[in-house]
């Protein structure tokens, strides 16, 4: 890999850290979806400072090619964010559907204390 490439890779992960540490730090972004997405970059730079470890990965797995063993990581890694994502929104779909269920039992009983008066 060139020198260039490499450097452009290690600042673009360098300002993606600073981006996602930023969110977190506002609140815009909860830790433990952070985490992730900074576990992710650490594994970038590690590749972009060795790129004979995606070789060796590949070998080891009996992939032809290094960019195919990068292509399957790639792919794995997101049908686990999928999987989590959907855990989250299964979740908080039930929670809204809780308190919405609440809501209405308050109403009822709001409503039937104003009828007595």
């Amino acid at each position: 890999m060139n020198i260039r490439v490499q450097i452009v890779v290690g600042v673009i992960v360098i300002l993606a850290f600073c981006v996602i540490i930023n969110m977190i730090r506002e609140k815009k972004l909860e830790l433990r979806y952070a985490l992730t997405w900074l576990g992710v970059g650490i594994a970038i730079l590690i590749l972009d400072c060795f790129p004979q470890v995606i070789t060796w990965l590949a070998t080891k797995a009996g992939v032809a090619s290094p960019i195919n063993m990068l292509f399957f990581l790639g792919f794995c890694f997101a049908l686990v964010i999928i999987f989590v994502l959907t855990i989250a929104v299964s979740k908080m779909s039930n929670r809204v559907k809780q308190l919405a269920q609440e809501i209405a039992l308050y109403e009822k009983e709001m409503n039937g204390k104003n009828n007595r008066r």
